[in-house]
């Protein structure tokens, strides 16, 4: 019989177990990011995926909030958080450390996400909802990274785009 779960049976770290626990070397931006309910979709996402920081950039609200609470189910307290107002103060440090600046954008010179090599301590940058990455952050990164779509949008919700990036790097390259 194919059983459904229990949450106690899903063995899950506990909130300080997880702070211990080693992280991806990924660094995730949030700049400039007007929902609330995305926001908090993306703690839960990072808290998933074991990524080592996100930093809310901008107009991005902080936690607590009541609607970032309600999405992210606890995961603003287990992922690692800070604000800054400048993204590019935060590209700054990370390339000090030999971070590769990633912005998930699409650009004239893209790279499609099947085609990316993950290969060190990485910044991923997420923009805002309607205009995406802005352009002076796309000037500081590294290279532009591109979900290829099939249909006549051409765009996902930020939410989702973490989810598929952070999955894709995960199940590819930190296995």
């Amino acid at each position: 019989m194919n059983k459904k779960l229990k949450l106690e049976e899903l063995n899950r770290l506990s909130v300080t177990q997880f702070k211990q626990s080693e992280k991806d070397p990924i660094i995730v931006v949030l700049d400039n990011i007007r929902s609330l309910n995305n926001i908090g979709s993306i703690f839960r996402t990072c808290d998933a995926m074991g990524t080592k920081k996100i930093y809310l950039c901008g107009i991005t609200a902080q936690p607590p909030h009541r609607e970032i609470r309600k999405t992210a189910i606890g995961a603003s307290e287990s992922v690692d958080w800070e604000h800054q107002q400048n993204a590019s103060d935060v590209i700054s440090k990370y390339r000090k450390l030999n971070y590769s600046i990633v912005s998930v954008e699409q650009t004239s010179k893209s790279v499609s996400l099947e085609n990316f090599s993950f290969k060190k301590k990485t910044v991923l940058i997420f923009g805002n909802e309607v205009d995406g990455v802005s352009q002076k952050l796309i000037d500081l990164s590294d290279l532009s990274l591109e979900i290829p779509q099939w249909g006549t949008k051409h765009s996902m919700n930020i939410s989702v785009c973490v989810g598929i990036v952070l999955w894709n790097l995960k199940v590819n390259y930190l296995k």
